[in-house]
């Protein structure tokens, strides 16, 4: 698989911008990509507490199907970021929409950050989808940090994590480090990929996407510039790194999540309500 990570500055509560730069992004796909991957809440920006009714839209609502059609145009499947409105409540979501313009897996986040606080509610839910040959999972931003993230998508059977992320200097590092021990201890691929530039009230993001291997290597990783990196996932990888051991099936301690599933053979867990 061919995938492409778009570590692209983003404008906070711009979201003529932001779409404009996506659709550029997807406009001009390289011949044989797969997938391009955006940073978290790609298209809205991150948004507060006063602007954030102003900002989200639902999942049918018109910056994503710009998205949506474009993506369906260049045959290429997205992961953008939006701050979703459902039902009167906000969420820091992602969604997979295949190179149909098709909705594939849609995920919330479910650890959010200082600054979401107050601004979304927290998704329930690890899910996964099956996309050119391989399981896809997703996580956002500050997920990243807690283990049992993804090994909750890991048990779904992931071959890849994909990661939006919206991490800010001093903190980038944290996350470089944090992708490469999600990989390998769950022996999948994990991309990275992370906003570049400024942002308010005087935000820095270092980029530092990457892609990493089911053995915990560094496959490619961006300049710390605008950029879109190319990257390609080796299948013989996976099955190399899952060979002697199943650190899955070795692991004695479980996750106490609930299992789900959908129509279109997706497969999630659950957050059991506190």
């Amino acid at each position: 698989m061919q995938i492409e990570l778009a570590q692209i500055p983003l404008v906070d509560g711009g979201l003529p911008v932001n779409l404009a730069r996506v659709l550029d992004v997807i406009a001009q796909r390289r011949d044989g990509t797969d997938l391009i991957a955006f940073p978290e809440a790609t298209l809205t920006g991150f948004p507060t507490r006063d602007n954030v009714r102003d900002l989200a839209e639902p999942l049918d609502g018109p910056s994503l199907a710009a998205v949506r059609n474009a993506a369906r145009e260049a045959r290429v499947a997205v992961a953008v970021g939006l701050a979703e409105r459902d039902a009167g409540r906000f969420y820091n979501t992602t969604v997979l929409i295949d190179e149909r313009g098709d909705i594939a897996l849609r995920y919330r986040k479910t650890h959010l950050w200082a600054s979401d606080v107050g601004v979304f509610d927290a998704g329930d839910r690890f899910a996964v989808c099956e996309f050119k040959g391989m399981t896809v999972g997703i996580l956002i931003c500050y997920d990243i940090e807690f283990p049992e993230t993804a090994r909750a998508v890991a048990s779904l059977g992931a071959d890849l994590l994909i990661v939006t992320n919206g991490n800010m200097d001093p903190f980038g590092p944290v996350h470089r480090r944090a992708i490469v021990a999600r990989a390998m201890e769950n022996q999948m691929f994990a991309a990275l990929v992370n906003r570049i530039g400024s942002g308010d009230e005087g935000l820095t993001f270092p980029g530092e996407s990457a892609l990493v291997s089911p053995f915990g290597d560094v496959v490619c990783e961006a300049p710390a510039k605008e950029s879109v990196l190319l990257a390609n996932l080796d299948a013989k990888l996976l099955a190399g790194s899952r060979e002697h051991y199943s650190y899955l099936h070795d692991a004695r301690i479980g996750l106490n999540l609930s299992a789900d599933s959908d129509a279109r053979g997706g497969r999630a867990l659950m957050i059991p309500s506190r």
